[in-house]
């Protein structure tokens, strides 16, 4: 076979596969302007009426307003803090000298393999003993600084950020914290791009650790929203399809809006 004819054959299979995984969103996207009766129909209907009442159903029966909310405190606070903690530990690991150094780095590489089911009872108690349970610090501080961030600020700033530079200003007299706000961040951008869609997916998607910390529907994120709404009342699928659809929506956004820098950020951390 030429290589003209793989190269196609492996683009179609690219497509191909492409197709299947966003086939169930565009699915569900469409399913939540159906009418309930419409969407068990035998056989189905690839098209029939539009309604908005499945959306309108949601917002005056349930607190989705309450758990959007708390889920855009938790998760942008949350990315904020995951930024600057990765950057600052990620700036100390690939350029500043201490004594052992390397030990430390290992140590973060390390915490990659233990995962959360493990830790999360011990953490759970920690929090309980200083009065996080129920409350907005116990959902953003813990998740805050994750060890995958602290890799990819790491192996960024070491490749990507020449010596010369650093050593300049600090014969200029900056301190250490003049260097990383006025050179360290503002030639970070890939990589505060990378770890903004990353940490606010996974902030926003998450479901344990909120689960854990949180019992008031007070302080009850959108998943925990969605769990509730599906758990306690006999399944509505139309409302419950559109809920879905209003909690992908930040995502899209958030991940359109940087994927110019999404993928340069992941890339060039991994190329010395």
């Amino acid at each position: 076979m030429k290589k003209k004819q793989i190269v196609i054959l492996i683009n179609i299979l690219v497509y191909i596969f492409a197709l299947l995984y966003v086939l169930p969103i565009i699915w569900t996207i469409i399913s939540s302007f159906r009418l309930e009766k419409d969407l068990f129909a035998y056989p189905p209907k690839l098209i029939s009426e539009f309604t908005l009442k499945n959306y309108v159903k949601v917002i005056q029966t349930t607190d989705m307003l309450t758990y959007f909310k708390n889920s855009v405190i938790v998760t942008v606070s949350s990315t904020i803090i995951t930024i600057i903690i990765s950057l600052m530990a990620g700036y100390a690991l690939a350029k500043i000298k201490f004594k052992s150094k390397n030990f430390f780095f290992t140590l973060f590489l390390s915490t990659l393999m233990i995962p959360l089911q493990v830790i999360m009872i011990s953490i759970y108690f920690v929090l309980a003993r200083i009065g996080w349970i129920n409350t907005y610090w116990g959902l953003i501080i813990p998740p805050a600084a994750t060890p995958t961030g602290v890799f990819l600020a790491t192996q960024y700033i070491k490749s990507s950020i020449p010596n010369e530079v650093i050593e300049s200003a600090k014969i200029d007299g900056a301190s250490e914290l003049k260097i990383f706000w006025r050179i360290i961040l503002p030639l970070c951008q890939p990589v505060i791009a990378a770890l903004a869609v990353l940490s606010f997916t996974w902030r926003w998607n998450d479901y344990i650790w909120p689960l854990l910390v949180v019992s008031s529907p007070k302080y009850m994120t959108i998943q925990l929203g969605l769990a509730l709404f599906s758990g306690e009342h006999t399944v509505q699928w139309g409302s419950l399809l559109a809920m879905t659809t209003l909690s992908m929506i930040p995502v899209l956004i958030v991940f359109l809006s940087f994927q110019k820098y999404f993928v340069k950020g992941i890339t060039m951390g991994s190329i010395k």
